[in-house]
């Protein structure tokens, strides 16, 4: 009987331990979802005939962690990417990572294959030594993410400022880059009660339809990838439940629009 009662017990602190473990982590930074980023860059102009640079990758840092974007666009003159002009950026990388505040970006360049060409000659363009972890990137604010939503990043290369001669006619490349970060897209949110009217969510715009379902514990949607706009909102739920309907809900990019507890009979 003693032995029952121990394991009887010992089982209860176990599961207790075990769900406790689980609302912390459920509850951990990391588990506020993901954001998509799309990575640009763009010239401010210098007078040079081209800057051909080699880009490996651009390096976000949000909650203290690293998040790397690799880049495979191959050597390109960044000189034909200007603002204004029919070829106004190239996009560099694109992906997923945590939400969050951004607080460091890094431009982070190959040894080699980075040239510069003036009066029509070709120069391989040096880049100072240990600069493995890259060039960092001044932002104009730190942008915040928000779960759901889409971000553009655009790298504004000054070439004026990122080439120095030295005294012998050669070239350096000391990056000076100015980060800049706008919500291309918003989302709606939101829970419908009872749960057990587990309804399709329909948000419309025209023609255009995007839908989800909702949560099967909690109730909740979330939609997102919308662009600023008005949407109308139909909530079809399974039989036995009358749907609903909220129009005219507007979206702003990044901003996430919540219509709180939707009811229904």
């Amino acid at each position: 009987m003693k032995n029952k009662t121990l394991y009887s017990v010992l089982s209860a602190i176990l599961l207790t331990s075990v769900l406790i473990f689980a609302a912390c982590k459920k509850d951990s930074p990391g588990a506020s979802g993901t954001t998509k980023v799309e990575i640009r860059m763009t010239d401010a102009p210098g007078d040079f005939d081209a800057i051909n640079l080699n880009v490996k990758s651009v390096v976000l840092l949000s909650g203290g962690e690293p998040y790397t974007f690799d880049v495979d666009n191959g050597i390109f003159n960044i000189l034909n990417f200007r603002i204004g002009t029919s070829n106004p950026d190239i996009i560099v990388a694109s992906g997923d990572m945590p939400s969050g505040e951004i607080t460091e970006i890094r431009l982070v360049l190959h040894d080699s294959g980075n040239s510069i060409v003036v009066d029509g000659e070709q120069q391989e363009l040096k880049t100072p030594s240990g600069q493995s972890s890259g060039f960092k990137v001044k932002l104009t604010e730190n942008p915040e993410l928000v779960a759901g939503a889409t971000y553009s990043l655009l790298l504004d290369f000054d070439a004026a400022k990122s080439i120095v001669v030295t005294g012998n006619g050669k070239y350096i490349l000391k990056p000076v880059v100015r980060g800049i970060t706008a919500a291309t897209s918003g989302l709606i949110s939101g829970t419908v009660l009872p749960i057990a009217a587990h309804p399709e969510v329909l948000v419309i715009s025209g023609t255009d339809t995007v839908g989800t379902m909702t949560d099967l514990i909690t109730g909740k949607f979330t939609v997102g990838g919308l662009a600023t706009g008005k949407y109308k909102v139909e909530i079809v739920p399974v039989e036995g439940y009358t749907g609903t309907a909220v129009t005219d809900v507007s979206v702003t990019a990044g901003q996430n629009t919540s219509l709180g507890v939707i009811t229904l009979q």
